[in-house]
């Protein structure tokens, strides 16, 4: 399986009922059913770099936020 972004931000948030939900980087990768890591990883990078996922730390893990609708 492929992994799309917009299956990440999906997964993230709901912008009706948790528009500030904060997954952390096991969580993506058990939702997403990822085996490797890099595409994961690479993805995130360059959505940190646009501007739609921030990174932050929940419960002392790498964790993610969408910044942009």
């Amino acid at each position: 399986m492929s992994i799309r972004k917009i299956d990440i931000l999906n997964f993230i948030t709901d912008f009706r009922k948790a528009p500030n939900e904060i997954k952390s980087l096991s969580e993506l990768k058990e939702h997403l059913k990822v085996t490797d890591d890099s595409a994961l990883l690479s993805m995130l990078e360059e959505m940190k770099q646009l501007r739609t996922l921030r990174e932050v730390e929940k419960n002392g893990e790498r964790a993610f936020q969408v910044t942009a609708k």
